[in-house]
């Protein structure tokens, strides 16, 4: 589930990258926040998940904090995180664990968990930011602030104790992320994301076999080997090259041999194949992800996105339908999905093929009750709604969605963009 976002801000940096081309050097900046929000975001995951297997996962994760965490369940797995704290209350683990599990709450309101790649859109970096509450952010700085605390000290009392760096890592992972997502203080982001780093790599520097560590450094070898020389040579980026291909060797090998990241590893992977247009590898990885967590309905909507993607069009809606037949049966995880949130995704998918009534019936289903889906879904469906209303020759309903998806959250990169098509048709491109 975590990389998901990992797929919206992989896609956002081939955008960004464009731009920087386009825009010259105040670009550069931007480039590296963009990064950052890939980096910051994949660094979250080594908080430690305890889900075992070689690369299909054959046993059930064994954390039930976790367990409840990639199930989407954000209160259960809360709750169980809390238990474990006070039973351990001097583990660094214990902290990063609840405040990974407060943070991705957040992100789950907004609907920040999700991609949309079959859409071409991006709307991760561009939406409207994450707002816990002010007792939240209070929590969550405590339990980071404990969690580095922790972990210095045991490096201080042995500096070859590969666990401490490995969640001292995990600690500037978590508040990486949240200083971007949710403090917008993009620099101190980016340090903390390099300090993750370089904490794992020192953890497998003590200890060569230990796998799990190494996700952090594929992830990053990944990313930069995919920035170019102007980029790289950065500042920001110490002086690390990156290597595309070595990046998903390294992730392979997390996968197949890892234990507390095999899972993450497997959903980073995925992610990377759609991106490197390998959507027929993604597949059988995303399977596997539904396998190890039924309740999870975002793996299934994933699956559907990437038989889209994959071009095969009529897998993807018969995934569509068994996630409908699910929500029906009232199945666990699936009872509260919205009816207009896999409306949304079906319609997005339609949208792409051509079909255009059709998807303009699904859009049309999700405006009629916006307040059942998450405000990025909300504005990108009317945005689409009026799209599509361009492509049928029909502008004054076109202009008429554009005013609503700007009037729902006009700061939104969907807001700002449906604003333009308000005095220009859309397009489709050929």
């Amino acid at each position: 589930m975590k990389r998901w976002l990992a797929g919206e801000a992989l896609t956002s940096l081939a955008v960004a990258s464009l731009r920087a081309r386009l825009d010259g050097p105040r670009a550069c900046i931007r480039m590296t926040l963009h990064f950052l929000l890939v980096v910051s975001l994949l660094l979250a995951t080594q908080a430690g998940t305890l889900c075992y297997g070689q690369g299909i996962l054959t046993e059930a994760i064994v954390n039930p904090g976790f367990e409840h965490f990639y199930n989407l369940e954000f209160p259960q797995s809360i709750a169980e995180f809390r238990k474990q704290l006070a039973a351990s209350p001097t583990s660094a683990d214990a902290h990063n664990h609840l405040a990974q599990s407060i943070l991705y709450r957040e992100l789950y309101k907004v609907g920040a968990l999700e991609t949309e790649l079959v859409t071409g859109n991006n709307p991760f970096v561009r939406r409207a930011g994450v707002n816990p509450s002010v007792e939240d952010q209070r929590e969550f700085d405590e339990l980071i602030a404990k969690s580095l605390q922790l972990s210095q000290a045991k490096i201080d009392a042995n500096p070859r104790d590969k666990d401490a760096y490995y969640s001292l890592g995990a600690a500037h992972g978590l508040r990486s992320s949240y200083l971007f997502l949710v403090r917008k203080s993009w620099v101190d982001a980016l340090k903390d994301a390099t300090a993750a780093r370089k904490a794992h790599a020192k953890a497998t520097e003590l200890d060569p076999t230990f796998i799990d560590a190494k996700m952090t450094q594929g992830v990053y070898a990944y990313l930069v080997g995919n920035l170019n020389f102007m980029y790289r040579m950065l500042g920001f980026l110490g002086g690390f090259r990156g290597d595309r291909e070595g990046g998903i060797r390294i992730l392979q090998q997390v996968y197949n041999e890892g234990h507390r990241n095999s899972l993450d590893a497997g959903i980073m992977l995925a992610a990377i194949y759609r991106r490197e247009k390998r959507s027929s590898d993604a597949i059988p990885l995303v399977q596997t992800m539904i396998a190890a967590c039924p309740r999870n309905p975002i793996f299934r909507m994933e699956l559907a996105q990437m038989y889209g993607d994959a071009g095969n069009k009529e897998s993807a809606l018969g995934v569509f339908e068994e996630i409908e037949t699910l929500r029906k049966k009232n199945f666990a995880g699936f009872a509260n999905l919205a009816e207009e949130k896999i409306a949304y995704s079906r319609g997005n998918l339609l949208f792409w093929y051509g079909d255009f009534d059709a998807a303009l019936a699904d859009m049309k289903r999700v405006v009629a009750h916006v307040d059942r889906v998450d405000l990025n879904t909300g504005v990108l469906a009317w945005m689409r709604l009026g799209q599509l209303h361009d492509l049928k020759g029909q502008r004054k309903e076109a202009q008429a969605a554009y005013k609503e998806a700007v009037a729902l959250s006009p700061q939104s990169g969907a807001g700002k963009e449906a604003k333009g098509y308000l005095s220009r048709p859309y397009k489709r491109k050929s």
